[in-house]
């Protein structure tokens, strides 16, 4: 059934190799594309008692909803969006976590052809306001949080265009003005949904702000044709199953979301698996993937960093299929050791917030490990020099996507509200990522950094995810950053900041093994000549481990 659903879009789903895949791939953009009317309300015209969400939390709580569910709450919950005066074009901020109504308010907002901008629960409150008055905000939704509701009633007097702020709350929960109750005004609301005008494919969607890892954050706009490009993203490199459930842990304000928690796996028919989380630990982790039972399984670097220091033995991980990383590089010592205790081998994929998944270990391709992958067929992926030159295998340029006609569905239309900074990256009909890779002889990538992170010292160009992953080797070395710090002699000299695992304690002499370890798995001019333990490393609301602050603090442009 789904690949009835499927061939709307695409012609031809089934392919022999990656060659043929690559070679013969094809999606097809209608003019006027909503996947909350063409996937979602037609799954539930399909199949209405198809499994749609599988969600779980902390307390082992777990809850079914099927598309039929899920249409019926969207209409009602654009309904009442409706009421509160959203109409096509206004802006929306969701800061929600991973409560069901997510799925909920996403979903009614495109039928409304509102635009969503999707936060973290991390955010501050200089992040809301930034927010709020960057985007021009009309309405923020969040959880009864207290500490997150005294942020938002704070800045609500400075940011002009936000006119309600809407709390998703428990009955347990008190909702006091200026909050509205949201679960009680889609409650309220009429159940019958007639869209009160049409949206195109091209219409504005969806904005993430970037993670911010240097400068302020930017608004990365995608459009309604982005749900198709994610088509790839799950069914050909986290292969999830038609009527399995399929696990990518993120919280919704992060883009991995919409990579792992929503469009590719509706559209392949899986059911979305949820664990939402206070606060994360290896263990709930755990406990969370044996209550859903995911075929396949996505999550971020750190958690598998974390998994590989638990007894992983005691646990079946058979229902498993297939396991996939995105969001940092995953260390060839991390892949190593996931296989060793579990017999599951994680395929890589590499992406941004400005699109789908750009590179990848298909399903055809042998892993190897620590290199993310080959190309998607959505994209001409070529790698730079600094003349916009293609470069030879081998040697590191900037990844680059070449796309003169017309941007392909996954990849985004502009930065919002900034024009130069859209033709600072997206200019000649090429959009430059501003991250750093290689290719070798057999066409697989390697990632070396961003563009900002590379090292120079002393005449050469030191990626950090090299000297990282030989670190990483190491059993005493739990996560590290790698970083240029400036030295009168060199320049820059490698410094590795590194939080250690337990049973290790800081001193001299291990800074000096770690050193060596460095010298014997690389090449000796690699290693970190400064060593700083700490107990964590400084991390962006997506968990992405910020360099630049590192950087920044080493140079004194800001305070430690």
């Amino acid at each position: 059934m789904a690949d009835e659903l499927l061939k709307r879009f695409c012609p031809r789903l089934d392919f022999d190799s990656y060659e043929d895949f690559y070679e013969h791939y094809r999606c097809v953009v209608p003019e006027q594309f909503n996947f909350a009317f063409d996937v979602v309300d037609a799954w539930a015209a399909l199949q209405p008692d198809k499994l749609a969400l599988l969600w779980t939390d902390d307390t082992g709580t777990i809850k079914r909803y099927t598309f039929a569910d899920l249409k019926r709450l969207s209409d009602k919950a654009a309904n009442a969006l409706l009421a509160l005066g959203i109409t096509k074009g206004t802006v929306v901020m969701l800061i929600l976590k991973q409560r069901p109504e997510v799925w909920v308010l996403m979903t009614a907002l495109m039928k409304i052809g509102a635009v969503c901008i999707p936060g973290t629960y991390q955010l501050t409150e200089k992040d809301i306001a930034y927010r709020c008055r960057s985007a021009e905000v009309a309405l923020l939704i969040t959880i009864a949080d207290p500490p997150l509701l005294a942020n938002i009633q704070t800045i609500m007097p400075t940011c002009p265009n936000l006119r309600h702020c809407a709390v998703v709350a428990s009955p347990a929960d008190l909702v006091m003005p200026p909050f509205i109750d949201m679960c009680a005004a889609i409650d309220r609301a009429a159940p019958e949904f007639e869209p009160p005008c049409a949206v195109k494919t091209s219409d504005p969607m969806l904005i993430y702000f970037s993670s911010g890892t240097t400068g302020m954050p930017k608004m990365v706009r995608h459009n309604f044709s982005f749900p198709l490009g994610h088509i790839v993203t799950a069914k050909y490199w986290q292969c999830v199953e038609d009527n399995g459930v399929h696990l990518t842990q993120s919280d919704s304000g992060w883009a991995k979301f919409a990579w792992g928690k929503l469009y590719g796996q509706w559209l392949c028919g899986a059911a979305v698996g949820v664990y939402d989380t206070e606060k994360f630990t290896p263990q709930g982790i755990i406990a969370a993937v044996q209550r859903l039972k995911p075929v396949s399984f996505c999550a971020p670097a750190t958690i598998f960093r974390f998994l590989i220091k638990e007894d992983l033995s005691a646990y079946d991980f058979s229902f498993i299929k297939h396991t996939t990383v995105a969001g940092e590089p995953l260390s060839p010592e991390v892949f190593y050791r996931i296989k060793e205790m579990t017999g599951l081998e994680i395929r890589e994929g590499f992406g941004q917030s400005e699109s789908s998944v750009l590179v990848a270990v298909f399903k055809w391709l042998p892993v190897k490990p620590g290199s993310m992958g080959k190309p998607a067929p959505l994209y001409d992926v070529e790698l730079l020099d600094e003349t916009d030159s293609v470069c030879d295998d081998g040697l590191s340029g900037m990844l680059s996507i070449t796309a003169a006609d017309r941007a392909p569905p996954g990849l985004f239309t502009d930065y919002w509200k900034d024009e130069a900074l859209t033709k600072a990256v997206w200019y000649g009909g090429i959009y430059r990522s501003g991250d750093m890779a290689w290719r070798d002889a057999e066409g697989y990538y390697w990632f070396v950094g961003r563009n900002d992170d590379v090292i120079k010292c002393s005449g050469y160009r030191i990626g950090p995810f090299e000297v990282e992953s030989a670190l990483m080797e190491h059993p005493a070395v739990l996560e590290c950053a790698v970083t240029a710090a400036p030295d009168p002699l060199r320049g820059s000299v490698v410094k590795a900041t590194v939080v250690l695992a337990r049973g290790f304690s800081g001193s001299d002499s291990l800074k000096r093994e770690l050193q060596n370890h460095v010298k014997r798995v690389t090449a000796p001019y690699k290693y970190p000549r400064i060593i700083v333990f700490v107990d964590e490393l400084p991390k962006t609301a997506s968990g992405k481990i910020q360099r630049s602050l590192i950087r920044a603090q080493d140079t004194g442009q800001i305070s430690p």
